[in-house]
């Protein structure tokens, strides 16, 4: 098994200003940085570097009310789709591994499952779909800081590469990967999910975890899926999707919407309907589809945000439902916030810790709405030539 390689051989001047720029805004990654407790990450982010990254994001959404937005003004944050993702996940990241883990991702629960039993699952269980065998090379479509990535080549022993914008979650994947023993069965690589650096044909499966609601439109990170799967390759995804009970009418919708793209770093939600059409644009035939988070499930998938501590079933799963639920939520935002004005947090951090909180909370609101999934599983087939 020879895994395929990036065919861009020339590091751009783009790639060069963001990987600088993330160096800047992060400490330079040295070992003490990757090592660190969550505070002594934002103590250590650049001081001007982050409250101007912080300011930069929010600049993407000009109208505070989703209402007074023009064609225009959703076009251009669609068209500058790379930046919003690129500089959510650096404000973002931290946060996440420091209340959530390093899956990044949603999953549905069972009773007496421990969360991060769960998570896994939920990982294996989109191998398991799209049939991942050892001998395959796998693409991961967005691979944040590798949980996914590691999970799945654990348990299928494929050859995982993950694709990525941002460097500091490149790096931290990269180290992951050193620490648990896999970094000869994965490679985490920069590049534009919407252009990939790949040669056509190249891998045997691709999937993406909550990953694609990144792209704008979806026709061109599933065309570039399409592209360098082999024929008969096969490409899963769990993707973030408004159901058919959205109405872009309802004012209460269109809120919850915007606190999804603002907090989640997402340049414009899509419908289901919109995402098989992409699909099948692109030329895939989709073999499986199904709602995931529309389930009788005794324990709601997005119990963690309701903080319903009752369903807690570890030491680790208390911890991190405390810290997901809206008053943990809260008690680290007001914690960052004393972290900040005593020079403790590099200024802005707190400012990324309110977005984080409109995102939980818009995903906890469109989920009790019935309007949203950020798991809609779907596996499509690039067909044989």
């Amino acid at each position: 098994m020879t895994p395929p390689t990036a065919t861009t051989t020339i590091i751009s001047q783009r790639n060069q200003e963001d990987l600088l720029l993330s160096k800047i805004l992060h400490g330079n990654w040295d070992e003490s940085v990757h090592q660190s407790s969550f505070i002594s990450k934002l103590y250590q982010k650049g001081r001007v570097s982050q409250s101007s990254t912080v300011n930069d994001y929010l600049d993407n959404w000009k109208e505070e009310n989703p209402e007074n937005e023009t064609e225009a003004d959703r076009a251009q944050r669609a068209s500058a789709y790379k930046a919003v993702a690129n500089s959510f996940y650096d404000l973002a990241t931290d946060f996440y591994e420091y209340a959530w883990g390093t899956s990044f991702h949603f999953c549905r629960f069972r009773p007496r499952e421990p969360f991060q039993q769960a998570i896994a699952r939920h990982e294996h269980y989109l191998a398991a779909s799209m049939g991942v065998q050892s001998h395959h090379c796998v693409l991961d479509i967005g691979s944040g800081v590798g949980g996914p990535a590691r999970e799945i080549g654990h348990f299928t022993g494929a050859y995982v590469t993950g694709l990525n914008n941002n460097d500091y979650q490149i790096a931290r994947a990269k180290r992951y990967a050193l620490n648990f023993g896999l970094d000869h069965k994965s490679d985490f690589v920069k590049g534009d999910f919407m252009n990939m650096p790949f040669d056509d044909n190249s891998f045997d499966a691709c999937y993406a975890i909550e990953a694609t609601v990144h792209a704008s439109p979806l026709e061109g990170v599933y065309g570039e899926a399409y592209r360098v799967l082999k024929p008969g390759g096969v490409f899963g995804c769990y993707e973030w999707l408004l159901t058919e009970n959205y109405d872009p009418t309802n004012p209460d919708h269109l809120r919850v919407v915007r606190g999804l793209e603002v907090g989640n770093g997402i340049a414009k939600m899509v419908t289901i309907e919109e995402c098989h059409r992409a699909l099948e644009a692109v030329g895939f035939n989709i073999e499986k589809a199904q709602n995931m988070g529309a389930t009788d499930d005794e324990i709601e998938w997005y119990y963690p945000l309701e903080g319903d501590i009752r369903k807690a079933n570890t030491f680790w799963d208390y911890l991190t439902v405390l810290r997901a639920t809206t008053v943990g939520r809260a008690v680290t935002t007001y914690m960052v916030q004393a972290l900040e004005a005593v020079g403790l947090a590099a200024p802005g951090s707190s400012k990324v810790s309110t977005v984080l909180q409109l995102g939980a909370d818009s995903v906890l609101e469109g989920a009790r709405m019935g309007i949203f999934t950020p798991m809609y599983l779907f596996v499509a087939r690039k067909p044989n030539a």
